[in-house]
């Protein structure tokens, strides 16, 4: 018999226990279904527990897709209906892959997601992308890999992939994440795109957590907060993953301070393996550029440079240089530059006006703890520094 069974994209209305049988027969009667799709239909907390005594009975499964499945119900449905379904797959040694992206969970699911993600040892495949988690849920499934960790031994196979991408981790639920990584150093493949996470946070997740992963193949946070904090970290790691094969950190605002960082570990050849290199929109100009240039020449099997929303232009030189580089190796392209911003002397001022905010900045909080020192020599210097900031700043 065939060992998939797919009700994908039929846009059903479970709700009852009469609605879903009638789609359940060839299920039923299927005793080597391996891989079980429910996409796009609404299912509600009725449907679901009749759903959940065919699942059970079906220990083959190796894979469930239960994307999409809640479009319309509310909020009290949810979580009742996903405890019945993932109950029922627990005790599936074979289960390996679960895929529960674009459901809307959020804190009131908790529970049904951490009592499978604490406890199905098999797991090796998790998908959970835009379920609005937040941090605080997003801690909670962390924590529960982490516990998932401990449950897994030689007879089970290593957790490989992690996607949980648009789902408002933030910085709160770095810790977490940074230990459940910690725990998984097998971990092949990480997507966490758009999650609202700062430096201090990509910071933690990077040199806490996916240091330890020295088998990441894919490694993909596109869409949050680096700067050059975050980029130093990168660069502080990145050279632990020598069987990497794709690199996202694209629209991340890296800075080309962050780009000439990153490129110059990459110079150094510990990542042979890579593939596809993504640092679009990060503000890169020219010198990040010329950086890169020599990160391409030491990685002979890059396939595709992604470059487009920098401050260059298609026509600068070093551009040129990495297009002869690909052309002579005879492997390499460089995506569509179709939105380039050449970056100009404006730019460079407004950059150094930052640093000088910085350093204001950075000068008062000092100044700030000082305050009740007993110090006086110390405590002058800060005040010094501070007017001599001002001064400038005021011309």
């Amino acid at each position: 018999m065939a060992t998939t069974f797919s009700l994908e994209s039929k846009l059903l209305k479970l709700d009852s226990k009469a609605d879903i049988e009638p789609h359940l027969t060839d299920l039923v009667s299927n005793r080597d279904v391996e891989e079980f799709i429910l996409q796009g239909n609404t299912i509600g907390v009725e449907a679901s527990e009749a759903l959940a005594e065919v699942l059970k009975t079906k220990s083959k499964l190796k894979t469930v897709n239960l994307a999409d499945i809640y479009t319309g119900r509310l909020i009290e449905e949810i979580p009742l209906s996903l405890t019945s379904i993932l109950t029922s797959l627990l005790p599936h040694n074979f289960l390996t892959y679960l895929n529960l992206s674009d459901n809307a969970f959020g804190l009131r699911t908790e529970k049904p997601l951490v009592d499978f993600l604490s406890t199905h040892a098999p797991l090796q495949h998790l998908i959970l992308n835009n379920n609005g988690l937040g941090p605080f849920c997003g801690t909670a499934i962390a924590n529960a890999l982490s516990t998932l960790a401990k449950k897994k031994t030689s007879a089970h196979p290593q957790l490989e992939t992690v996607v949980c991408g648009r789902n408002r981790l933030e910085n709160g639920s770095m810790e977490a994440w940074a230990t459940a990584f910690a725990a998984h150093p097998g971990i092949k493949t990480v997507r966490m795109v758009q999650n609202g996470i700062r430096q201090e946070g990509i910071e933690h997740l990077l040199t806490q957590g996916l240091v330890h992963c020295k088998q990441l193949e894919l490694l993909d946070l596109q869409d949050n907060t680096f700067t050059i904090k975050g980029a130093r970290a990168l660069a502080a790691v990145v050279d632990r993953w020598t069987v990497m094969r794709e690199l996202g950190v694209g629209d991340c605002l890296l800075s080309s301070r962050g780009a000439v960082v990153l490129a110059e570990k990459l110079s150094e050849g510990k990542n042979k393996e890579l593939k596809v290199l993504r640092l679009q929109y990060n503000e890169i100009d020219v010198k990040g550029l010329a950086a890169l240039k020599g990160a391409v020449k030491a990685l002979d099997k890059l396939e595709l440079l992604e470059l487009n929303g920098n401050k260059f232009s298609e026509e600068d030189v070093e551009l040129e240089a990495i297009r002869e580089i690909f052309e002579t190796r005879g492997l390499g392209e460089l995506d569509e530059l179709s939105d380039l911003e050449e970056d100009s002397d404006e730019d460079e001022e407004e950059e150094e006006a930052d640093e000088e905010e910085k350093e204001l900045e950075r000068v008062v909080k000092d100044a700030e703890g000082e305050e009740n020192s007993n110090v006086a020599q110390e405590k002058d210097k800060k005040v010094d520094d501070l007017a001599d900031i001002l001064g400038k700043t005021s011309i």
